[in-house]
């Protein structure tokens, strides 16, 4: 059977990187990108120990230039302090925002008082937590994200604040009952994430990239990883969920959907990343809703 000798070539540089031979005629192109990483070799992590590798006493390496990186401290703070620093412009209501008569002027509907009060903490928990919390196992992450992030968070933060501060908005439905209610939901789901971020830095000494298995502590807010991988996922949905029924406001529900749709998909990845380094990982978790997904 003829076979095939394939040339692949850096699409920027045309610099050749590896050249394959004896491929089948009847190999599809995700074979061939399969073919090309293997004869890459893996990644390899900061903390690989040279003499562990399963090299001679001659090892080649090859380097990956990323592109512009940027710290995820940088990141977390810039695009949690715009949220907070945004809303608190409709909630004030700067010149320019409702028109001239409504310039600073306040609402006369108590929770919007409460939910920018539950806003503006939520976020400073937020950078809180980075800063005296969360230990990242990656310094940095590409440069472009953090314009990707912060139109996402800045974006939903202006629009969830006009809506929600403006002068004809309306309490929700079932008045104080349901504000009460929702109130409660986001309070306890704040706790809890709070608790699962706690959970997981005690589980990383400073300074080290350690991964293990988290398990429930005494805290009962961390029962919930005996049924979930990511419980601070579960936790934040919750949290937005209350303060949509809290608000009774159409952007803050698809904040909500939006920001759920993306944590279960990391939910989905680290749950993943969980079973295949650990074989005794507890078969009963999901990755973000028990006994669901």
């Amino acid at each position: 059977m003829k076979h095939y000798e394939v040339e692949i070539l850096d699409a920027k540089t045309r610099e050749k990187l590896c050249f394959l031979d004896k491929v089948e005629p009847q190999a599809t192109i995700a074979e061939i990108k399969s073919l090309f990483t293997k004869t890459q070799g893996k990644s390899l992590k900061d903390e690989d120990v040279l003499q562990k590798l399963p090299v001679g006493t001659t090892a080649t390496l090859y380097f990956r230039d990323l592109g512009a990186q940027i710290s995820w401290v940088t990141v977390f703070l810039t695009e949690y302090a715009g949220p907070l620093f945004i809303y608190l412009l409709f909630y004030f209501r700067v010149p320019f925002i409702y028109g001239h008569k409504y310039d600073f002027t306040s609402s006369r509907h108590t929770v919007v008082h409460l939910a920018c009060t539950c806003h503006s903490l939520h976020y400073v928990k937020r950078l809180l937590e980075t800063l005296f919390v969360h230990r990242f196992s990656h310094g940095t992450m590409p440069l472009r994200n953090i314009f990707k992030n912060c139109t996402y968070y800045w974006g939903f933060a202006a629009w969830m604040a006009y809506y929600i501060n403006h002068p004809l908005y309306t309490p929700p439905t079932y008045g104080a009952q349901q504000v009460k209610l929702a109130l409660a939901i986001f309070v306890i789901c704040q706790l809890g994430n709070f608790s699962i971020h706690m959970a997981l830095r005690d589980l990383r000494p400073a300074g080290s990239k350690t991964r293990k298995i988290p398990y429930p502590t005494k805290n009962p807010f961390t029962w919930l990883f005996l049924l979930v991988s990511c419980p601070n996922y579960t936790y934040e949905v919750g949290s937005w969920i209350g303060f949509a029924i809290m608000t009774q406001c159409l952007p803050v529900a698809l904040f909500s959907l939006v920001g759920f749709t993306q944590m279960t998909i990391w939910a989905k990845g680290k749950h993943r990343s969980y079973l295949k380094e650990f074989r005794d990982y507890p078969p009963l978790r999901m990755p973000i809703i028990p006994f669901l997904l």
